[in-house]
């Protein structure tokens, strides 16, 4: 099962590819589609369309997963997360792609074991979970939303459930904490 995670924005539209097979979580890739600024809005979410819909066709997920809309700092910044969002949501459609939306508090606890974690400490657990370094912030946001679609499992078709989703989180979080353990224990020589 392989899954499309999508943090979107108009300024940045994080994504983030996992493989969940047999309960064991695997990066594929992940990166930023980053909008020219100066661009008109309209401009600007056509290069998110182009840009997501490269990336589907490249990677060919099973499903995808997005953030839930939330209360901006703005109505006019609210308008334009959901315009972002919206094409996001459209490309998944165009692919044929299940698509899940997420709240972030239950991206953040399925995570990191809280909704009240901010960006520092959910880029760290992705780091940690899959053992690489992230594009940026806005990419682990979208790893994190695509680990959380496959810890929580229930994807609208049923296909992250029936790859033994519930386990994939916890048996990340045991190697990344063996990994964790194997590099202590190469840094004292002694295991002590």
């Amino acid at each position: 099962m392989q899954i499309l995670g999508i943090d979107p924005g108009i300024r940045n539209t994080g994504w983030g590819v996992i493989t969940l097979i047999d309960g064991r979580l695997t990066h594929v890739a992940n990166g930023v589609i980053k909008p020219d600024p100066k661009s008109s809005d309209s401009v600007r979410l056509h290069t998110i369309a182009t840009e997501l819909a490269a990336v589907i066709e490249l990677h060919h997920p099973d499903c995808a997963a997005i953030e839930e809309i939330f209360v901006a700092r703005s109505a006019a910044s609210a308008l334009k997360l959901g315009m972002a969002r919206g094409v996001a949501m459209m490309q998944c459609a165009a692919a044929g792609l299940p698509l899940r939306e997420l709240a972030a508090r239950r991206v953040k606890k399925s995570v990191v074991g809280t909704g009240t974690a901010d960006k520092a400490q959910v880029s760290a657990m992705v780091t940690r979970l899959l053992a690489i370094q992230a594009v940026n912030a806005d990419a682990a946001d979208a790893l994190a939303i695509a680990i959380a679609a496959g810890h929580d499992g229930d994807a609208s078709a049923g296909e992250v459930a029936s790859a033994g989703a519930g386990s994939g989180l916890d048996r990340a979080i045991e190697a990344a904490l063996a990994r964790d353990q194997r590099r202590a224990v190469g840094r004292t020589g002694d295991g002590s």
